[in-house]
């Protein structure tokens, strides 16, 4: 609250530093958040085209699976699937969007020739071979979901983060250094017409001494100058009685 602040320019100086810090954090996070906000635009579009694609890659992946059990059977397509060798590769790396750290899915060896799938191509049919390319095409698309969803999750939090910041700084921050900074404000000009009010008084109680120390010494030079006069009148008639006209 601006009552707990001692009113002081030393307090005020620091709360003007604190608003102009404070002002150029909220402009930088109000662009990032725009930036941020943007950004994932950008990724919500690629996310929705990732997952319309996958829903796709699944049905067209069920539909051929379950052809290949209805011509080849169960047993048929357990065993083609049992005979891969080489399973698929994942390696994640990491990118920088906008100060968020987003995960990059790197996949190998999902895609594969007839000849890496391990089982043999005189023993199955091509229902079998469809089906696991479906899968495999389904595969890389759940694999591109997983980054993508996972990148637009990290970057929605940081967006509900930093909007949170603009906030507190918007409407709570500075506007309570606002009125920190008017009420010193306010204090210190009230303090200086205190004070001017207090110097004009001893001002005038000064000038009011001077001018009393003046009017004393000029009646009290007033009065010296009258008795002189009064002792010139007592000196005059008694040299008047003693000069030789007078005797005469």
């Amino acid at each position: 609250m601006a009552n707990d602040v001692k009113p002081t320019r030393k307090n005020l100086m620091a709360i003007e530093d604190r608003i102009e810090l404070s002002e150029r954090g909220h402009g930088t996070l109000e662009k990032k958040r725009d930036g941020l906000i943007m950004e994932f635009m950008d990724i919500l579009d690629k996310a929705q085209d990732v997952r319309g694609d996958l829903a796709q890659d699944y049905e067209d992946a069920q539909k051929k699976i379950n052809m290949a059990r209805a011509m080849e059977g169960d047993v048929a397509v357990r065993g083609a699937a049992a005979a891969l060798q080489e399973h698929p590769e994942i390696t994640t790396e990491s990118k920088n969007i906008m100060g968020v750290v987003v995960p990059q899915i790197e996949s190998s060896r999902v895609s594969k020739s007839l000849d890496q799938r391990g089982y043999g191509i005189m023993g199955t049919s091509a229902r079998i071979d469809e089906a696991a390319e479906a899968y495999e095409d389904l595969l890389e698309s759940i694999i591109l979901a997983a980054e993508v969803e996972t990148a637009m999750k990290k970057m929605l939090r940081e967006i509900e983060t930093t909007k949170r910041r603009v906030n507190a700084l918007e409407f709570k921050l500075l506007p309570e250094l606002y009125d920190n900074q008017e009420y010193i404000e306010q204090k210190l000009e009230e303090q200086e017409r205190e004070e001017t009010f207090r110097l004009k008084k001893i001002k005038d109680k000064k000038e009011a001494e001077e001018k009393a120390e003046r009017e004393a010494e000029a009646e009290a030079e007033a009065e010296e100058a009258e008795a002189k006069e009064e002792e010139l009148d007592e000196v005059q008639p008694d040299t008047a009685a003693q000069s030789p006209t007078a005797n005469q």
